[in-house]
């Protein structure tokens, strides 16, 4: 959780609120206490964007094959 004064919040809303809309929970603080909470309406979420990981994940040529440890269940 990213914790700001009002000063900075002011000065840096922009960001703050591009922050809040990648998942970052952003407070705001007068004083060292907490005041105020930035977040997201739901209505505004972003969609969810299908194959942003593919090529990045790699599977084992063995996955499928079955453990040591169980070879004595499968019998």
């Amino acid at each position: 959780m990213l914790q700001v004064n009002v000063h900075e919040a002011k000065t840096n809303l922009s960001k703050l609120i591009q922050k809040v809309v990648e998942g970052e929970d952003v407070v705001i603080a007068r004083g060292n206490n907490p005041i105020v909470k930035l977040v997201l309406i739901d209505k505004f979420k972003p969609k969810r964007r299908l194959g942003t990981a593919k090529g990045k994940i790699k599977i084992s040529e063995d996955f499928e094959e079955p453990l040591e440890d169980f070879k004595e269940y499968m019998k």
